[in-house]
């Protein structure tokens, strides 16, 4: 297969997207064999020049990232600018504004964010001029933060308009069951989620609470830093951007993660899970099959959300496996898991499993959490049983604004209360969306 540089653009917002961008950058490079200062490390020259669908080569020979980093305060990316990696990102794409988002959408969707727009869209625009062929956006932020929800949905709708035919992806941190960092992020996730639904074409949605565990109870570390969770983050990020990178036998780029996983528009949020997490202590007892990797996926413990899938069913599963992994072995591994009777698909997706395979190995760093081995593999899946997360995130928001807490702070910078009711009522509506989803077809017929 030979790569037609079909470039993305990573857009990083707020100190979320900024920290999840310093781990998992510094993962391409590893992956890549690019140093902190942008040249390649070796000097080996493959035929594999799929990285410069990330990268893209100066006239000197560096390796840039196409990524923009952007925040409306300085703090976060003054570290990056400071950081080992200063000399890998374009001055240029580090974007901030000089007011802080303050954890209210508002600011970051109608005051602040509009005066840092501007530049913000006058770089996408150059970077997208300089591709030879723009496939798509990967948009990394946190729904609970003021830049993070309030800019991210305000920059969705300019590249809606502007790049409408593009692949728009979202790496998204969803607010914890129980970890909450700030009072206000139930109005900030049904608020952002409401005015991006339009804008994005699928969502992947992680939960700090999740992955905390999974940092926790998989991996033994007791006290897990966000470093730690920003680390695992990356580790699946880059097993889902893999085959966009690398050669492999069976590649999926970004278009046909939405094909797949996407039944109707708004159906449009899968989870994320990963497999194996083997902590550095146990890594040279354990061995890792196909067959393992498979089942593992589906289980609660290794999912990025919390959610019980049990309670649900799927409607299609995106399994991305990649290093020493032969197609025969992973179809044996998938009829496996087809057997099991917990397993549950809706009635109307019968085949339900879209398989991507890729042949680099994945790769961790010095220090990190997870033991080197020569296969892992990722999955996107289309579950109704995230339905239970927009249930949760629903009720702390109804009895917030029933008292009508801090709404005030959003009035204050233009947002209207009628506002709050629509974006309410639309995240009704997607639970509704997903009841129909695990609906068999023939009651559909029935109440006709």
């Amino acid at each position: 297969m030979v790569f037609s540089n079909r470039e993305t653009i990573s857009i990083h917002i707020g100190q979320s997207g900024i920290q999840t961008a310093n781990t998992t950058w510094e993962l391409y490079c590893l992956e890549h064999e690019i140093g902190k200062d942008g040249y390649r490390v070796s000097d080996k020259v493959g035929d594999d020049d799929g990285f410069h669908t990330f990268f893209a080569e100066t006239q000197v020979g560096k390796y840039v990232p196409r990524a923009i980093l952007l925040d409306t305060e300085s703090t976060v990316i003054d570290e990056v600018r400071k950081g080992v990696f200063r000399s890998l990102f374009h001055p240029a794409q580090m974007i901030n504004s000089k007011e802080d988002a303050a954890n209210n959408f508002a600011r970051g969707f109608l005051t602040v964010g509009r005066d840092i727009l501007p530049p913000v869209l006058n770089t996408v625009r150059r970077m997208a001029e300089q591709s030879n062929s723009l496939q798509g956006f990967f948009v990394s932020h946190s729904f609970g933060g003021g830049t993070g929800s309030g800019f991210s949905a305000l920059l969705m709708e300019h590249l809606n308009d502007e790049f409408g035919k593009k692949c728009k992806l979202e790496m998204s941190i969803y607010p914890s069951p129980q970890i909450c960092t700030a009072i206000v992020e139930p109005y900030n996730s049904v608020l952002t989620t409401h005015y991006s639904m339009d804008n994005v074409d699928c969502s992947f949605i992680f939960d700090n609470q999740a992955i905390y565990d999974i940092c926790k109870l998989k991996l033994n570390v007791d006290s897990p830093s966000y470093i730690h969770l920003n680390r695992l983050i990356s580790q699946v990020v880059s097993s889902i951007t893999a085959s966009l990178r690398f050669n492999g036998a069976l590649n999926v780029d970004m278009n046909e993660f939405q094909t797949n996983l996407v039944p109707y528009p708004r159906i449009h949020f899968p989870l994320a899970s990963y497999a194996p997490f083997i902590p550095i202590s146990e890594g040279v007892h354990e061995q890792v099959t196909i067959n393992e990797l498979a089942s593992d996926l589906f289980k609660n413990e290794n999912q990025m959300v919390k959610c019980d899938c049990d309670n649900g069913k799927y409607i299609a599963c995106c399994v991305l496996f990649r290093g020493d992994v032969q197609p025969k072995d992973v179809n044996s591994a998938i009829a496996e898991v087809k057997k099991r009777r917990n397993l549950k698909f809706v009635d109307w997706s019968p085949a339900g499993f879209k398989i991507g395979i890729n042949s680099k190995p994945p790769l961790v760093v010095d220090d990190g959490l997870i033991t080197q081995t020569t296969r892992g593999c990722s999955m996107l899946a289309s579950t109704t049983a995230i339905a239970q997360a927009w249930a949760d995130i629903d009720h702390k928001f109804d009895m917030m604004f029933a008292k009508r807490a801090f709404v005030h702070w959003y009035v204050g910078e233009g947002l209207e209360e009628f506002q709050f009711m629509e974006a309410r009522e639309n995240l009704a509506a997607l639970e509704m969306d997903y009841k129909e989803a695990q609906s068999d077809p023939s009651d559909c017929n029935d109440e006709a």
